[in-house]
């Protein structure tokens, strides 16, 4: 199987890369900046390309060399993302804003575009893209709106990209609480974090506690939606840390189900019926 992990210098995607590496898979990563990391998957036999998620140029050229290392690609993982910038909407600058979303949504979008004529239609499962969920997808957290909104739509687009691309599986993951340095944003933005950054300090002071999804997990979910078959997985939302996404009971149930983990209304069937 043939993975190309968009932004491998991202923990998430730096853990999924070593971890198909060492499966035997040919893996070729993204980066914005070189770490000790990236040079580790390098020197273990992934090709990383350059790519600033920032420069739509810069996004172009990077899938195209993507796709002259890989040919076909069974696989496809987008996970960069940043929580900038933090505070309540009518506070932070709106430019800042407008480039966290592109950064979360926009930019990823333009990746899967530029990299989905390269899938390999021979997949027996069909070619699979994974992105990710965030926070609030089920409710509404303060401070981090860009960021929300982003993932909320990341979400909605796996569903409508399934739709419309029937000899693919697009399935968004969310990880839960996983220690990665993307809490680090939230502890440099303090205040303007509201009670976010106190949750965020108290889980970092037990790293070992209750409530943290550990890598190793995360992986495993991958993994397991790999193999999973397109009325199971595809269009869905999957979390990691909540949904018994290994057990076969609710493999059936999501076959039983087309809108069970995707973006949907609630209440529908309430009636206000002799009421004025």
């Amino acid at each position: 199987m043939r993975i190309a992990v968009i932004s491998a210098s991202s923990d998430i995607g730096h853990a999924l890369a070593a971890h198909w590496t060492a499966k035997g898979w040919t893996v070729v990563g993204t980066y914005r900046t070189q770490s000790p990391k990236t040079r580790a998957l390098e020197n273990d036999g992934v090709s990383l390309v350059p790519c600033d998620l920032g420069d739509s140029a810069s996004i172009d050229a990077a899938c195209g060399r993507v796709a002259e290392l890989l040919g076909d690609w069974d696989g496809l993982v987008v996970c960069p993302g940043t929580l900038e910038p933090i505070g309540e909407f009518a506070a932070v600058n709106f430019g800042a804003w407008a480039t966290s979303v592109d950064c979360n949504f926009v930019a990823q979008m333009r990746c899967i575009h530029a990299l989905l004529p390269y899938r390999n239609q021979e997949s027996p499962l069909g070619a699979c893209v994974i992105a990710w969920a965030g926070g609030g997808t089920n409710s509404a957290p303060k401070a981090f709106s860009a960021y929300t909104v982003s993932r909320v739509a990341v979400v909605k687009m796996m569903e409508l990209l399934d739709a419309e691309v029937p000899d693919i599986r697009f399935v968004t993951v969310g990880p839960g609480w996983v220690r990665t340095k993307i809490h680090q944003e939230t502890m440099r933005a303090r205040r303007r974090a509201g009670e976010a950054y106190e949750v965020t300090a108290n889980k970092l002071k037990n790293p070992e506690g209750a409530g943290w999804t550990d890598m190793a997990t995360v992986l495993a979910c991958c993994d397991w939606i790999l193999s999973a078959p397109r009325h199971v997985v595809g269009g869905r939302n999957i979390s990691v840390a909540h949904d018994p996404w290994a057990e076969p009971s609710l493999a059936a149930a999501l076959e039983a189900d087309p809108d069970m983990y995707k973006l949907r209304r609630h209440g529908n069937d309430w009636r206000r019926s002799g009421k004025p």
